[in-house]
């Protein structure tokens, strides 16, 4: 989370509760009935705990800024109140029933909130409801701006905000690991010309995207495994030497954590088709085209240095059905691709050394390529 609006919230914490309060409490009502009964119900972004009354019991409470939780603590004493920053939530996976986010993503910078949304995920169980507020924009593309200065028409100037378009923030959700279920545009007449946008959302059994900014390579498989989705790791069984591979190549530093290789190593993961399946040959060629279309999407945004498809199977069904492994003529948006082999164990003819050298001629770039490292 931007650390000068946690400076604005730590400052304004004893007289935010009196700028603020609580919008649409019926929302926050639903969202307490549908939470599975003793399940844990999070307020993430709680500030001074306005809503927490509204979404049933049991309740944590979690905020950025120290003054924002002791807030919260006065005011509800019984709740549990934790500091966190919305990219490294404090809690195990699957331990929270719902997660209800008012208008604290906001203050996420835009290509940070897959990975922030990609936390929600992991707390959740399958089922779980996942309920979000942010702002919305005035044009067509996730736009990030600072408000800094009192003529800006803000009451707590020096904030960090990003307005979302609706339909790119759905993209980014589902990719997340949600179905969503409802997404609504409501207008705020308090807030200037900036209308909410509302989600509701449930976490799937999928594996979500571990995407951000600055990536010095972005990995992607075809399609996850329920195993795979099961513990939010890609390539997860020991038989898969994709992360042997990855650490033999000094590209990551921690075995099977996706979250640790994209913040410290600056590699992402996702995948052609997030569906997850039994076996790859249960994808039809349709879903592998329209997947090619998302990953380009999702490059244009982000522009990874570089793009390496592990396999060969989903580019040669949606891209070209002769392509060999090695650098591809098509980019991504502006990122380069390369494709590798298989790192499955059933791929015996290629060995670790072998998934080693491609893996590095993927993070080094093709010749005459600019890299990121």
């Amino acid at each position: 989370m931007d650390r000068p609006t946690i400076e604005v919230y730590e400052r304004e914490a004893a007289g935010y509760a009196v700028r603020r309060g609580v919008q649409r409490p019926e929302r926050a009502s639903a969202f307490a009935g549908a939470v599975a009964p003793e399940g844990v119900r999070l307020d993430l972004g709680c500030g001074p705990g306005y809503y927490l009354p509204l979404l049933g019991e049991p309740a944590v409470a979690v905020d950025a800024a120290a003054s924002m939780v002791r807030a919260a603590r006065e005011a509800h004493p019984s709740v549990p109140a934790v500091r966190a920053d919305l990219l490294h939530l404090p809690f195990g996976r699957g331990t929270v029933a719902g997660v209800w986010a008012s208008k604290a993503h906001q203050h996420v910078p835009a290509a940070d909130l897959p990975a922030a949304l990609a936390e929600v995920h992991r707390i959740l169980p399958v089922g779980g409801r996942f309920d979000l507020t942010v702002f919305a924009g005035p044009d067509g593309q996730p736009t990030s701006e600072e408000v800094t200065d009192d003529d800006s028409g803000d009451d707590l100037p020096g904030r960090w905000f990003t307005w979302w378009e609706p339909t790119h923030l759905r993209a980014v959700i589902e990719a997340a690991g949600f179905a969503v279920d409802q997404l609504e545009l409501v207008g705020a007449p308090h807030q200037g010309a900036h209308a909410r946008i509302e989600v509701t959302a449930t976490a799937s059994r999928a594996l979500p995207d571990h995407v951000g900014p600055g990536m010095r390579l972005l990995c992607c498989g075809l399609n996850p495994s329920f195993h795979a989705a099961d513990a939010g790791v890609g390539y997860v069984t020991g038989s898969n030497r994709f992360w042997r591979a990855m650490e033999a190549a000094g590209l990551a530093t921690r075995d099977r954590d996706p979250r640790h290789l994209l913040h410290h190593d600056r590699i992402g993961m996702t995948d052609l088709v997030k569906r997850p399946t039994a076996r790859a040959d249960e994808l039809a060629t349709a879903e592998y085209r329209a997947g090619v279309e998302r990953l380009e999407a999702l490059c244009t945004w982000l522009r990874p240095a570089a793009v390496a498809v592990v396999g060969l199977a989903g580019w040669r069904a949606a891209v070209d059905r002769k392509a060999a492994v090695g650098w591809q003529p098509r980019t991504l948006g502006p990122s380069p691709v390369y494709v590798l082999p298989s790192t499955s164990g059933l791929n015996a003819g290629t060995s670790l050394d072998d998934l080693v050298g491609h893996l590095l001629a993927a993070a080094v770039g093709p010749p005459g390529h600019a890299s990121a490292s």
